[in-house]
């Protein structure tokens, strides 16, 4: 089996990894000489709208699938016309665009912060008196990791947040007190077959994933599982799909999806019986899923900026260390390392001493 990925980072990389002991090969598209993803495929090296390497793409690969929303969706679009791509270029479109994603939850029944639409600088002005503040106002597309996004706490914001966004479609979002952000990570196979793995709780840092932790028997578990359910089925989805949402006493408001495989699921990897990246190869190939079922306490640190020597993370009873082979800036993921416990105390005190290699500042 030859399978295509569109982008070539670390999410792409991991798929490739998932699927050598299958016996599957990969192309890679992506426009950077050096991707993360490279060494593991036969790399297709440039633009994501360059109709010559889609069309060598299509013929050669027999099914595609991406590993980020911001390539383009005429791309994606353009592939399905020519091949079978997994998750749809319909299910991109939504997940996309916020406003998009925000209307579907609402019309699927799946709780939200209030939003609205905002157009020019009255629609802002309309929205912050319907919603109040504190809000968020955020581009609509091409935004993550925090980026595309600024919290209006006073009217005296306003003027600031429009002359930095203003020239893209935004939507502003009632800013959530929520108790803690936790994220559920589905698969749903070709003929309708349906996994879940325990819900990750999730700590941020600069608006970016530092700590994913593992939470089996979690009494959210069930409620999210129900609304990424319903993600899955009104998309006809294909693959793995992430559902992020905020935690306010008993009840679950949805963030975000993400139509591929996750940050906050990498944990999978060595903690999982089946991993997340495996899983959504066998989806998008039409193979039976393999056990979601967690091995031990789990929890997964991110390296970003910077990453520990090997041997310092290795030291550490119970870890796994993922380099991907980037090179290191501000900002920027170069690695995670997956921990695996007997109990949860020994988990807590893994995770610190992660947390230490990773940002020494940082305890939990």
């Amino acid at each position: 089996m030859i399978v295509g990925i569109v982008g070539g980072g670390q999410l792409a990389r991991m798929l490739a990894l998932a699927g050598y002991p299958l016996d599957f090969e990969f192309l890679i598209l992506d426009p950077v000489p050096d991707a993360s993803a490279a060494p593991l495929g036969a790399h297709l090296c440039g633009n994501y709208n360059d109709r010559a390497l889609l069309a060598d793409l299509a013929k050669r690969a027999d099914v595609v699938t991406y590993e980020f929303e911001n390539v383009p969706q005429e791309s994606i679009k353009y592939l399905a016309e020519h091949t079978a791509v997994h998750p749809s270029h319909h299910t991109l479109a939504i997940a996309r665009d916020r406003m998009r994603e925000k209307t579907m939850f609402r019309e699927l029944g799946i709780p939200t912060a209030p939003f609205a639409e905002v157009n020019s600088r009255s629609d802002l002005e309309n929205a912050v008196a319907e919603i109040g503040l504190p809000a968020v106002l955020k581009t609509r597309t091409l935004g993550y990791d925090g980026k595309g996004q600024t919290v209006l706490r006073s009217p005296a914001d306003l003027d600031t947040a429009w002359k930095q966004l203003g020239s893209m479609p935004l939507i502003l979002e009632g800013y959530i007190p929520f108790d803690r952000e936790i994220s559920v990570i589905a698969v749903r196979g070709l003929h309708g077959e349906t996994k879940f793995y325990p819900i990750s709780e999730n700590t941020h840092r600069d608006g970016v994933l530092l700590l994913s932790t593992s939470r089996p028997d979690d009494p959210m578990q069930q409620q999210a599982q129900n609304y990424a359910k319903r993600l899955l089925d009104s998309l006809n989805y294909v693959g793995v799909l992430a559902l992020e949402l905020f935690q306010v006493g008993e009840t679950l408001l949805a963030n975000e999806m993400a139509p591929r495989v996750h940050n906050s699921g990498h944990w999978t990897i060595e903690g999982a019986e089946t991993s997340q990246f495996e899983n959504h190869l066998r989806a998008i190939l039409g193979l039976p899923l393999g056990a979601t079922t967690p091995v031990g306490y789990v929890a997964m640190v991110n390296f970003i900026g910077t990453i520990p020597k090997p041997e310092q993370v290795l030291a550490l009873p119970g870890a796994h260390l993922h380099d991907y082979g980037k090179e290191a800036r501000p900002g920027r993921k170069l690695g995670h390392a997956t921990l695996r416990a007997q109990n949860e105390k020994m988990l807590a005190e893994g995770i610190n001493q992660l947390l230490t290699l990773a940002q020494p500042e940082i305890k939990i």
